[in-house]
Protein backbone atom coordinates (compact mmCIF):
# COMPACT_ATOMS: atom_id res chain seq x y z
CA UNK A 1 0.00 0.00 0.00
CA UNK A 2 1.55 3.33 -1.08
CA UNK A 3 1.26 6.60 0.78
CA UNK A 4 -0.06 8.98 -1.85
CA UNK A 5 0.05 12.70 -1.00
CA UNK A 6 -3.31 13.93 0.23
CA UNK A 7 -4.49 16.85 -1.89
CA UNK A 8 -5.26 19.79 0.38
CA UNK A 9 -8.15 22.05 -0.43
CA UNK A 10 -6.49 25.45 -0.43
CA UNK A 11 -8.08 28.69 0.65
CA UNK A 12 -9.69 30.60 -2.19
CA UNK A 13 -6.91 32.59 -3.88
CA UNK A 14 -8.90 35.79 -4.49
CA UNK A 15 -10.14 35.84 -0.89
CA UNK A 16 -6.61 35.16 0.37
CA UNK A 17 -5.04 37.93 -1.71
CA UNK A 18 -7.64 40.50 -0.64
CA UNK A 19 -7.16 39.74 3.06
CA UNK A 20 -3.38 39.59 2.69
CA UNK A 21 -3.42 43.05 1.15
CA UNK A 22 -5.46 44.39 4.06
CA UNK A 23 -3.13 42.84 6.62
CA UNK A 24 -0.04 44.11 4.82
CA UNK A 25 -1.51 47.62 4.96
CA UNK A 26 -1.76 47.22 8.73
CA UNK A 27 1.84 45.95 8.85
CA UNK A 28 2.99 49.20 7.24
CA UNK A 29 1.09 51.11 9.92
CA UNK A 30 2.62 48.90 12.60
CA UNK A 31 6.13 49.59 11.34
CA UNK A 32 5.46 53.32 11.40
CA UNK A 33 4.42 53.00 15.05
CA UNK A 34 7.53 50.93 15.86
CA UNK A 35 9.70 53.63 14.29
CA UNK A 36 7.97 56.52 16.07
CA UNK A 37 7.71 54.83 19.46
CA UNK A 38 11.25 53.42 19.44
CA UNK A 39 9.98 49.89 20.04
CA UNK A 40 12.21 46.87 19.42
CA UNK A 41 10.57 43.79 17.93
CA UNK A 42 12.06 40.34 17.32
CA UNK A 43 9.99 37.71 15.51
CA UNK A 44 11.39 34.17 15.42
CA UNK A 45 10.29 31.76 12.69
CA UNK A 46 10.99 28.11 13.47
CA UNK A 47 9.58 24.82 12.26
CA UNK A 48 10.35 21.82 10.13
CA UNK A 49 12.02 22.14 6.74
CA UNK A 50 9.56 23.25 4.01
CA UNK A 51 7.01 24.35 6.62
CA UNK A 52 6.55 27.74 4.94
CA UNK A 53 8.66 29.98 7.17
CA UNK A 54 10.47 31.75 4.34
CA UNK A 55 7.37 32.48 2.29
CA UNK A 56 5.61 33.87 5.38
CA UNK A 57 8.55 36.19 6.06
CA UNK A 58 8.42 37.42 2.46
CA UNK A 59 4.75 38.39 2.83
CA UNK A 60 5.44 40.18 6.10
CA UNK A 61 8.29 42.27 4.67
CA UNK A 62 6.93 42.78 1.14
CA UNK A 63 5.88 46.40 1.72
CA UNK A 64 7.93 47.26 4.80
CA UNK A 65 10.86 49.66 4.75
CA UNK A 66 13.97 47.42 4.68
CA UNK A 67 15.96 50.08 6.52
CA UNK A 68 14.13 49.27 9.75
CA UNK A 69 12.74 45.78 9.07
CA UNK A 70 15.56 43.27 8.71
CA UNK A 71 15.60 39.56 7.92
CA UNK A 72 18.27 37.57 9.74
CA UNK A 73 19.13 34.17 8.25
CA UNK A 74 22.56 33.18 9.50
CA UNK A 75 24.77 30.58 7.79
CA UNK A 76 26.56 27.84 9.69
CA UNK A 77 28.86 29.30 12.36
CA UNK A 78 32.47 30.03 11.53
CA UNK A 79 35.35 28.50 13.44
CA UNK A 80 35.64 31.69 15.48
CA UNK A 81 31.91 31.73 16.26
CA UNK A 82 32.07 28.13 17.44
CA UNK A 83 34.44 29.29 20.17
CA UNK A 84 32.06 32.01 21.37
CA UNK A 85 29.23 31.85 23.87
CA UNK A 86 26.46 30.21 21.85
CA UNK A 87 24.10 33.20 21.90
CA UNK A 88 26.84 35.72 21.11
CA UNK A 89 26.50 35.81 17.33
CA UNK A 90 22.75 36.34 17.61
CA UNK A 91 23.08 39.28 20.01
CA UNK A 92 24.71 41.51 17.38
CA UNK A 93 21.64 41.08 15.15
CA UNK A 94 19.12 42.20 17.76
CA UNK A 95 17.19 45.38 16.93
CA UNK A 96 17.91 48.89 18.08
CA UNK A 97 15.12 51.38 18.77
CA UNK A 98 12.55 51.59 16.00
CA UNK A 99 13.55 48.30 14.34
CA UNK A 100 11.87 44.98 13.54
CA UNK A 101 14.04 41.88 13.14
CA UNK A 102 12.61 38.71 11.63
CA UNK A 103 14.74 35.62 12.24
CA UNK A 104 14.51 32.85 9.66
CA UNK A 105 15.67 30.25 12.18
CA UNK A 106 17.44 31.41 15.29
CA UNK A 107 19.29 30.22 18.38
CA UNK A 108 16.82 27.34 18.40
CA UNK A 109 19.02 25.60 15.82
CA UNK A 110 20.73 24.06 18.82
CA UNK A 111 17.53 22.45 20.07
CA UNK A 112 16.58 21.22 16.59
CA UNK A 113 18.99 20.36 13.81
CA UNK A 114 22.11 20.46 16.00
CA UNK A 115 20.52 18.13 18.54
CA UNK A 116 19.13 15.67 15.98
CA UNK A 117 22.16 15.64 13.65
CA UNK A 118 24.71 15.49 16.45
CA UNK A 119 26.28 18.86 15.67
CA UNK A 120 26.45 19.72 19.38
CA UNK A 121 27.42 17.70 22.42
CA UNK A 122 24.89 16.54 25.03
CA UNK A 123 26.37 19.03 27.49
CA UNK A 124 25.98 21.91 25.01
CA UNK A 125 22.39 20.87 24.39
CA UNK A 126 21.50 20.70 28.10
CA UNK A 127 23.22 24.05 28.69
CA UNK A 128 21.13 25.59 25.90
CA UNK A 129 17.84 24.36 27.38
CA UNK A 130 18.88 25.94 30.69
CA UNK A 131 20.17 29.24 29.26
CA UNK A 132 17.58 29.96 26.51
CA UNK A 133 14.77 30.90 28.93
CA UNK A 134 17.19 33.05 30.95
CA UNK A 135 18.45 34.76 27.81
CA UNK A 136 14.95 35.44 26.53
CA UNK A 137 13.75 36.76 29.87
CA UNK A 138 16.65 39.25 29.82
CA UNK A 139 15.61 40.41 26.34
CA UNK A 140 12.01 40.89 27.41
CA UNK A 141 13.04 42.56 30.66
CA UNK A 142 15.10 45.04 28.63
CA UNK A 143 12.00 45.99 26.64
CA UNK A 144 12.30 43.83 23.52
CA UNK A 145 9.04 42.38 22.26
CA UNK A 146 9.95 38.76 21.48
CA UNK A 147 7.47 36.70 19.43
CA UNK A 148 8.16 33.02 18.63
CA UNK A 149 6.32 31.10 15.89
CA UNK A 150 6.51 27.38 15.22
CA UNK A 151 5.31 26.40 11.73
CA UNK A 152 3.85 22.89 11.86
CA UNK A 153 3.56 20.81 8.69
CA UNK A 154 2.45 17.21 8.22
CA UNK A 155 4.88 14.55 7.02
CA UNK A 156 2.99 14.02 3.76
CA UNK A 157 2.80 17.71 2.95
CA UNK A 158 6.49 18.17 3.73
CA UNK A 159 7.44 15.34 1.36
CA UNK A 160 5.16 16.77 -1.34
CA UNK A 161 6.92 20.14 -1.04
CA UNK A 162 10.33 18.47 -1.21
CA UNK A 163 9.32 16.73 -4.43
CA UNK A 164 8.00 20.00 -5.85
CA UNK A 165 11.34 21.65 -5.13
CA UNK A 166 13.17 18.73 -6.71
CA UNK A 167 11.40 19.41 -10.01
CA UNK A 168 11.89 23.19 -9.89
CA UNK A 169 15.40 24.34 -10.91
CA UNK A 170 14.83 27.73 -9.24
CA UNK A 171 14.04 26.16 -5.86
CA UNK A 172 16.21 23.06 -5.95
CA UNK A 173 18.92 24.89 -4.01
CA UNK A 174 16.59 24.71 -0.98
CA UNK A 175 17.08 20.94 -0.79
CA UNK A 176 20.20 20.40 1.29
CA UNK A 177 21.36 17.01 2.52
CA UNK A 178 20.21 17.97 6.01
CA UNK A 179 16.74 18.86 4.68
CA UNK A 180 16.36 15.47 3.02
CA UNK A 181 17.48 13.64 6.14
CA UNK A 182 14.58 15.27 7.98
CA UNK A 183 12.32 12.73 6.21
CA UNK A 184 14.12 9.76 7.73
CA UNK A 185 14.52 11.51 11.10
CA UNK A 186 10.91 12.70 11.40
CA UNK A 187 10.39 11.09 14.82
CA UNK A 188 13.74 12.40 16.13
CA UNK A 189 12.76 15.94 15.14
CA UNK A 190 9.37 15.46 16.78
CA UNK A 191 11.00 14.42 20.05
CA UNK A 192 13.45 17.34 19.89
CA UNK A 193 10.65 19.85 19.27
CA UNK A 194 8.52 18.47 22.11
CA UNK A 195 11.41 18.62 24.57
CA UNK A 196 12.32 22.12 23.42
CA UNK A 197 8.77 23.31 24.09
CA UNK A 198 8.83 21.87 27.60
CA UNK A 199 11.86 23.99 28.51
CA UNK A 200 11.37 27.16 26.44
CA UNK A 201 7.60 27.76 26.26
CA UNK A 202 7.78 30.47 28.94
CA UNK A 203 5.14 33.01 29.85
CA UNK A 204 7.43 35.95 28.96
CA UNK A 205 7.99 34.54 25.44
CA UNK A 206 5.60 31.69 24.64
CA UNK A 207 5.58 29.57 21.51
CA UNK A 208 2.74 30.21 19.06
CA UNK A 209 1.96 27.33 16.68
CA UNK A 210 0.98 27.95 13.04
CA UNK A 211 -0.61 25.03 11.18
CA UNK A 212 0.90 25.38 7.72
CA UNK A 213 -0.30 22.58 5.45
CA UNK A 214 -2.17 25.36 3.64
CA UNK A 215 0.40 28.14 3.22
CA UNK A 216 -2.24 30.77 2.48
CA UNK A 217 -4.04 30.07 5.73
CA UNK A 218 -0.74 29.96 7.63
CA UNK A 219 0.37 33.37 6.34
CA UNK A 220 -2.93 35.07 7.16
CA UNK A 221 -3.09 33.53 10.62
CA UNK A 222 0.51 34.42 11.42
CA UNK A 223 0.30 38.05 10.25
CA UNK A 224 -3.05 38.59 11.94
CA UNK A 225 -1.68 37.24 15.21
CA UNK A 226 1.47 39.38 14.99
CA UNK A 227 -0.66 42.48 14.49
CA UNK A 228 -2.75 41.53 17.52
CA UNK A 229 0.25 40.97 19.79
CA UNK A 230 2.21 44.12 18.93
CA UNK A 231 0.55 46.97 20.89
CA UNK A 232 0.77 49.41 18.00
CA UNK A 233 -1.44 52.39 17.33
CA UNK A 234 -2.67 53.04 13.82
CA UNK A 235 -0.46 55.42 11.90
CA UNK A 236 -1.17 56.95 8.52
CA UNK A 237 1.87 57.33 6.26
CA UNK A 238 3.22 60.89 6.35
CA UNK A 239 1.60 63.20 3.80
CA UNK A 240 3.82 63.80 0.80
CA UNK A 241 3.55 66.80 -1.50
CA UNK A 242 5.00 66.26 -4.95
CA UNK A 243 6.64 69.48 -6.19
CA UNK A 244 6.03 70.98 -9.61
CA UNK A 245 8.68 70.18 -12.14
CA UNK A 246 10.63 73.34 -13.01
CA UNK A 247 10.54 74.73 -16.51
CA UNK A 248 13.24 74.36 -19.11
CA UNK A 249 16.76 75.68 -18.70
CA UNK A 250 19.71 76.52 -20.91
CA UNK A 251 21.26 73.12 -20.23
CA UNK A 252 21.51 70.98 -23.37
CA UNK A 253 21.86 67.26 -22.75
CA UNK A 254 24.25 65.10 -24.81
CA UNK A 255 22.75 63.39 -27.89
CA UNK A 256 20.91 60.16 -26.98
CA UNK A 257 22.82 58.44 -29.80
CA UNK A 258 25.82 58.36 -27.46
CA UNK A 259 23.98 56.05 -25.06
CA UNK A 260 24.50 52.31 -25.14
CA UNK A 261 21.02 50.82 -24.62
CA UNK A 262 20.71 47.18 -23.61
CA UNK A 263 19.16 44.73 -26.05
CA UNK A 264 15.35 44.96 -26.00
CA UNK A 265 14.90 41.34 -24.99
CA UNK A 266 11.29 41.91 -23.94
CA UNK A 267 10.41 42.98 -27.49
CA UNK A 268 12.05 39.86 -28.93
CA UNK A 269 10.10 37.62 -26.57
CA UNK A 270 6.82 39.34 -27.45
CA UNK A 271 7.42 39.15 -31.20
CA UNK A 272 8.44 35.48 -30.98
CA UNK A 273 5.17 34.78 -29.15
CA UNK A 274 3.14 36.62 -31.78
CA UNK A 275 2.30 39.45 -29.37
CA UNK A 276 2.47 43.22 -30.03
CA UNK A 277 5.83 44.75 -29.28
CA UNK A 278 5.68 46.32 -25.80
CA UNK A 279 6.50 49.93 -25.18
CA UNK A 280 10.08 49.28 -24.14
CA UNK A 281 13.18 51.18 -24.91
CA UNK A 282 13.13 53.50 -27.94
CA UNK A 283 15.15 52.26 -30.85
CA UNK A 284 18.26 54.37 -31.02
CA UNK A 285 20.94 54.54 -33.71
CA UNK A 286 24.01 52.48 -32.91
CA UNK A 287 26.70 54.54 -31.20
CA UNK A 288 29.64 55.43 -33.41
CA UNK A 289 32.59 53.09 -33.44
CA UNK A 290 35.54 54.14 -31.38
CA UNK A 291 37.86 56.29 -33.42
CA UNK A 292 39.88 59.42 -33.02
CA UNK A 293 37.05 61.45 -34.56
CA UNK A 294 34.12 59.88 -32.65
CA UNK A 295 32.13 61.70 -30.02
CA UNK A 296 33.03 58.91 -27.56
CA UNK A 297 36.69 59.59 -28.11
CA UNK A 298 36.16 63.27 -27.54
CA UNK A 299 34.41 62.54 -24.24
CA UNK A 300 36.65 59.75 -22.96
CA UNK A 301 40.05 60.81 -24.23
CA UNK A 302 41.88 63.01 -21.71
Amino acid sequence: MTNKPVKIKRMNKALYEAELRRLQTDLVSMQQWVKESGARVVVIFEGRDAAGKGSAIKRVTEYLNPRSARIVALPIPTERERGQWYFQRYVEHLPTTGEIVLMDRSWYNRAGVERVMGYCTPDEYRRFLHQAPLFERMLVEDGILLVKYWFSVSDREQEARFRSRQKDPMRRWKLSETDLLSITKWVDYSKAKDEMFVHTDISEAPWWVIESDDKRVARLNMISHLLSIVPYEHREPPAVKIPHRPGGSDYERPPRELNRPVLDHAAEVAVAAGQPKPAGQPKLPKPPKDSEDSEDSKVLTP
